[in-house]
């Protein structure tokens, strides 16, 4: 028993001497956990309690548009909204602006004029006709205190015919609606896909011209209403 002793002393000595030291011995190196965002943190929150929580102070309810460099309030800007499924931008399309035609993947908006006047046409999904047969395209004018309809994928664009800007709030079904430029992504495709899609209208030479020719930003200005209110071209 006590050779057996021994020998069990002395191979336990050598093993360790012999092996490296082991994964519990030395001091586990530190994982970088990436930092969430606060809108992150909310998403992942297990219930609405959870939520509250991680917006401890009353400020964490106010979004200020006057103070704001962002005139959407939605998941990213204004946390307190994850959970509601719904943004609002409160802003104004300037004189003689027009908005790209454009559409919102994820989200129904409600606009809603608050002072001037504003166009706008919509255009429903494809199987949406009018009394020929043809695709419906829904106009509207507004003045203050009227409201409009843009569902969920559907094209549309305001436009301000007068000098002055007309100040709007839009209300949207999503905290994160996202926005798609129409002109801008369908030219963005091969040219052998626009010329398949657009026939004889854009000849093949052409292609690159018009997609270069189109504007960057969210607004463009319309020229006949600049020439009226006397105001000079500028980007927006």
């Amino acid at each position: 028993m006590l050779l057996e002793s021994t020998l069990s002393s002395a191979l336990a000595v050598i093993l360790t001497l012999a092996l490296p030291a082991t994964a519990a011995a030395r001091p586990s190196p530190e994982r970088a956990t990436p930092k969430l965002s606060l809108t992150a943190q909310l998403r992942l929150a297990d219930t609405a309690v959870d939520r509250y929580k991680l917006l401890p102070n009353d400020e964490d309810f106010i979004y200020d548009f006057n103070k704001s460099a962002s005139p959407f309030a939605n998941a990213q800007t204004f946390p307190a909204l994850v959970g509601s499924g719904t943004s609002l931008s409160v802003s104004a399309l300037p004189g003689c602006g027009m908005s790209f035609l454009h559409l919102h993947p994820r989200a129904t908006e409600l606009f809603a004029l608050t002072s001037g006047r504003v166009h706008t046409e919509m255009v429903p999904e494809g199987s949406v006709l009018d009394s020929e047969g043809k695709q419906r395209v829904i106009k509207t004018d507004l003045t203050p205190g009227m409201m409009t309809i843009f569902p969920a994928g559907s094209f549309h664009t305001q436009v301000n015919p007068d000098c002055e800007p007309a100040a709007f709030a839009a209300a949207l079904t999503s905290e994160d609606f996202g926005f798609s430029f129409v002109a801008n992504q369908t030219y963005a495709l091969s040219d052998d896909v626009i010329a398949a899609t657009f026939g004889k209208s854009v000849a093949g030479e052409d292609i690159d011209t018009v997609r270069n020719s189109i504007p960057g930003g969210l607004l463009i200005m319309v020229e006949e209403c600049l020439s009226k209110c006397g105001k000079e071209k500028r980007r927006v």
